[in-house]
């Protein structure tokens, strides 16, 4: 395999976002860190400082690049000749959607394939959504996020709080 995408809203990046971004490195000789434009969702933090927050994080991997899109899937993939989706999986409930996503997406772009990697157990119990919500109630996060990422949340909350 040649590129992978990654994608997500990764709102924010969680330790279990970057496992699979670490491992996900050395299987592609280029690794695409999607973030997506989803109109469904109320993002916590922008695009730009998603994308800000996942550069500094994956500095260290040379073969990775960090985008930003909208729009189907297949499409992004097929506009940036993406030979494969990488996906981590969690438990059952996730494979259950993931697989709906990749068949959807292979009968969108026919050759598109579907990797799978098992999340870390460490990280197993971690989502976007439950860091964002013990954030958002002044709960510690530090232990779900990587160091970067819990640095610029702090700074955005200062930020904030003096306006």
């Amino acid at each position: 395999m040649k590129k992978i995408l990654y994608s997500g809203t990764f709102d924010p990046l969680t330790r279990g976002h970057l496992d699979i971004i670490e491992r996900g490195s050395r299987i592609a000789d280029e690794l695409v860190v999607g973030i997506i434009r989803n109109p469904n969702k109320v993002p916590v933090f922008s695009l730009e400082d998603r994308k800000k927050m996942i550069e500094s994080v994956t500095a260290h991997l040379p073969n990775v690049r960090i985008d930003i899109f909208e729009g189907l899937l297949a499409d992004y993939a097929k506009q940036n000749g993406i030979d494969a989706i990488l996906r981590g999986l969690r438990c059952t409930v996730d494979f259950e959607y993931e697989i709906q996503m990749a068949q959807i997406n292979c009968k969108l772009k026919k050759d598109l394939e579907t990797v799978f990697l098992m999340t870390d157990e460490k990280y197993s119990f971690i989502s976007s959504s439950m860091v964002r919500e013990i954030y958002s109630l002044g709960g510690e996060v530090d232990d779900l996020v990587p160091q970067q990422v819990s640095d610029y949340m702090e700074a955005l909350k200062l930020k904030e709080e003096e306006k």
